[in-house]
């Protein structure tokens, strides 16, 4: 990886573009400190602390920290990012927008459509924030012009972070919107880390015990980024011939063979997004409109969500709420595996390009085999998400560590480092065979 990223930068093409991409990500950090006019930041920062639901710290972590400090950029790239997965979905789940999605024509209309599903969404969640924050103090003056003002600001910040990603995939590398959703999740990450070390490290009483917290410290991570690494790259190769060559000794010679690789992690990390998002919604609605019950059955049903309450040697009984994400998680890693991977489509291409796969009958019998491999390698998969996420759980809730980056932060960040290094390494490829050509 460190000698890709070397050798890149010796080529003015791909160097120009990984200049712009930085470029790019240090205007979303500066747009980030601009604080929204007629606003308390010091209200909101407030409020924020006062929560104990970790959704909204998990929200935070997706925009940076432009979140607490109410600055233009507060809603972030996720409202492109929700009106992407929806347009996706749709795509996948209709047919005429499916067939749309080929053409270029249709294909153009549809990122149309994305964009402005993109500015309902943020113009839905501004006046959200700017009414039911603006009645207990976050505008200075509760009045129309001012609720105007912030919704009009936080859509213009989502609307620019939006053409930004989109510059950085055309100029830059990698998909934009990723990108900026690494950066924002990375900017937190030193802050978050110095604070694990002064909670746990220069507080211990003695030097063993400081040692000792360090290590677990550094372990706890390393393990995480080391299984995320296994998980996004573990892959069942189906071997696949073509008619005409198939002959095995010519394969074995030549080392020419076909495969159809299946992600072990097929749907990534959308699954864990889904399910904390189904469990954390009823808090953040009834946080929203101040109705969170701390007591009683409501109390103890909300903590029960929230996962900040999992593995709490005091209050093990909320753990019980594992079981239900588990099973969310798994459910949804079948569901969107389901709408973004057909093997019917496979088998079909297959038959037309005379393929087959060993021992198995093309068309109908090549679908069902893929079904059955898809079957239980999307189960391997969820438990394998699952296992990520939930290490980062279970350090906070035993030792009482508070941080906003955890397991679903760290596969975004693997995954898309990943992807833009291989984004590069095929710039260097094209290039390359380019040159060879004009030679």
């Amino acid at each position: 990886m460190f000698k890709t990223v070397v050798n890149a930068f010796k080529i003015p093409d791909i160097r120009k573009r990984i200049f712009y991409t930085f470029l790019a990500l240090v205007i979303v950090r500066l747009g980030s400190q601009i604080p929204v006019p007629g606003t308390n930041r010091d209200y909101f920062a407030q409020w924020f602390a006062q929560q104990s639901s970790d959704a909204f710290s998990f929200f935070d972590a997706f925009t940076g920290g432009s979140f607490t400090s109410m600055s233009i950029f507060a809603l972030g790239i996720t409202p492109y990012i929700m009106a992407s997965i929806v347009v996706q979905m749709l795509t996948i789940a209709i047919p005429a927008l499916e067939e749309m999605s080929r053409e270029e024509d249709g294909h153009r209309k549809l990122s149309e459509v994305t964009r402005y599903s993109t500015i309902g969404l943020a113009v839905l969640e501004a006046l959200g924030m700017a009414v039911g924050f603006g009645r207990d103090g976050l505008l200075e003056q509760y009045n129309a012009i001012n609720v105007i003002s912030v919704m009009a600001a936080l859509t213009a910040g989502t609307a620019f972070v939006m053409w930004l990603g989109e510059q950085i995939t055309e100029k830059g590398i990698g998909n934009g919107s990723s990108i900026i959703l690494l950066f924002n999740i990375t900017a937190r990450i030193p802050s978050d880390v110095t604070g694990l070390f002064a909670q746990f490290v220069t507080t211990a009483s003695n030097l063993g015990r400081a040692i000792l917290a360090a290590v677990i410290i550094i372990g706890v991570i390393l393990t995480t980024i080391v299984l995320t690494i296994l998980l996004n790259d573990a892959v069942r190769k189906i071997p696949v011939h073509y008619n005409g060559r198939s002959n095995q000794s010519r394969i074995a010679a030549t080392g020419n063979t076909n495969s159809i690789p299946l992600k072990v992690n097929t749907s990534g990390v959308m699954p864990v997004i889904f399910a904390s998002s189904l469990m954390e919604f009823p808090v953040v609605i009834a946080t929203l409109f101040g109705k969170t019950p701390t007591t009683g059955f409501w109390g103890g049903l909300f903590k029960l969500l929230q996962s900040n309450y999992w593995f709490d040697k005091e209050q093990p009984v909320y753990t019980l709420g594992v079981v239900l994400y588990i099973v969310l998680v798994v459910f949804f890693a079948y569901f969107y595996t389901a709408i973004t991977f057909n093997p019917v489509i496979i088998s079909d291409n297959l038959k037309k390009r005379g393929g087959f796969i060993p021992g198995v009958r093309p068309g109908r019998s090549t679908t069902e085999y893929l079904n059955s491999i898809l079957r239980y390698i999307i189960f391997i998969g969820a438990i394998g998400l699952f296992i990520v996420v939930a290490i980062p759980i279970v350090f906070n809730g035993i030792f009482g560590a508070n941080v906003t980056f955890g397991g679903t932060s760290l596969i975004i960040i693997v995954s898309v480092v990943i992807e833009a290094i291989h984004q590069v390494e095929t710039m260097m490829v094209e290039r390359n065979y380019k040159g060879f050509l004009n030679s």
